[in-house]
């Protein structure tokens, strides 16, 4: 193919407070198509093929964050939205990466992107033969490294405890369940998600017992399979399952609190009413972030780990942990969307088409 000159983009147009508006007269994103710029020595060219879809996207975007209380830049009003993707290179000026290459990039939704060679990873497909390109986004990129240090690391977790992950069905969750069962021994490991369908997946993956939250008697359900309490609860979504779960940790208990998806597209968050129980019962309530473990220098060693429990069997890394959607790159909004509507099963990929 002869080297594009353009190439389209979505652009963050209007800073959403709720949920994100794909239509109307102040759409939270805007196509455009754009030059691009003159390939520079040094830099590489690339197409994306896959993007990741990520909760933590939505907190990138909210209109009215202070910069400085966020862990990584905003996305600019006027800016392409952010996204890791698996791309591949179609011009290179960089030793280091040839035309052909499938790079993990920093590229945005976009569908061309200049890279600089510090935003691109050549992944290492060889050593995990039949291992789709794609986990690379999710069970062996950021998600999986999120899963294994939150419970290894910031939890603690090992084989007397017993395990509580909120959004057990997702990307981070899913992976959470095998890396506590499987990886670590804990003793039990009770999953939440918001199907029948999506529990008995999360049980199939190691979870002693997946409760649907949506269910009218979740909160009985709950208090019984936790009866006794509980020493490690992973959060991902915050609001009233956190408070909920609060009430339900044994003494010195350890929250890893890794996301708060319930609270993301609303302007009035939903607020703690037990909180007494951090005090009286010295619960451990520890936020983290991915890129703290990245820049500790031992992620290479977390990610031996997980390649070789997936090759002896222990996780499960196929294509039941995604769900890959064939997307016009018109519909990408649409897709990145389908996070807080609970249209997947374990990691959202958008495969561009």
């Amino acid at each position: 193919m002869s080297t594009p000159t353009h190439t389209k983009e979505w652009i963050l147009t209007n800073k959403p407070t709720d949920f994100p508006q794909l239509s109307g007269p102040e759409p939270t994103f805007t196509l455009k198509t754009n030059p691009l710029p003159p390939l520079e020595d040094g830099k590489v060219l690339v197409k994306t093929l896959y993007l990741s879809n990520d909760p933590a996207q939505r907190g990138w975007i909210t209109k009215g964050v202070d910069p400085a209380r966020l862990y990584v830049p905003p996305v600019p009003q006027g800016g392409v939205m952010r996204a890791r993707a698996v791309a591949e290179v179609i011009e290179s000026k960089n030793p280091k990466f040839k035309k052909g290459d499938k790079v993990l990039a920093n590229a945005g939704w976009a569908e061309y992107a200049l890279n600089d060679p510090q935003n691109l990873q050549l992944q290492p497909v060889q050593q995990l033969e039949g291992v789709s390109v794609t986990h690379f986004l999710g069970a062996f990129g950021m998600t999986g490294l999120t899963a294994y240090y939150g419970t290894k690391i910031i939890a603690r977790a090992g084989p007397g405890d017993t395990v509580v992950v909120s959004g057990a069905a997702g990307a981070t969750g899913s992976m959470v369940v095998q890396i506590a069962k499987k990886m670590l021994g804990c003793k039990r490991v009770i999953g939440m998600a918001g199907s029948d369908e999506k529990c008995r997946w999360v049980e199939s993956l190691g979870a002693d017992v997946c409760l649907n939250y949506k269910k009218p008697d979740f909160k009985k359900q709950l208090v019984e399979a936790t009866e006794g309490y509980v020493e490690v609860y992973f959060d991902n979504v915050g609001g009233e399952i956190l408070d909920l779960m609060l009430s339900r940790m044994k003494k010195e208990g350890r929250v890893a609190a890794c996301g708060a998806v319930s609270n993301y597209n609303t302007s009035q968050p939903t607020g703690l009413r037990n909180w007494f129980e951090v005090i009286t019962n010295r619960l451990e309530i520890k936020g983290f972030i991915i890129l703290d473990f990245v820049a500790s220098g031992k992620v290479g060693e977390a990610m031996a780990e997980m390649v070789k429990a997936c090759k002896e069997g222990k996780i499960t890394v196929d294509e039941s942990m995604e769900t890959v959607v064939e997307t016009k790159f018109e519909d990408v909004p649409k897709t990145w969307m389908m996070l807080f509507e609970g249209g997947n099963t374990g990691k959202l990929v958008t495969k561009l088409v």
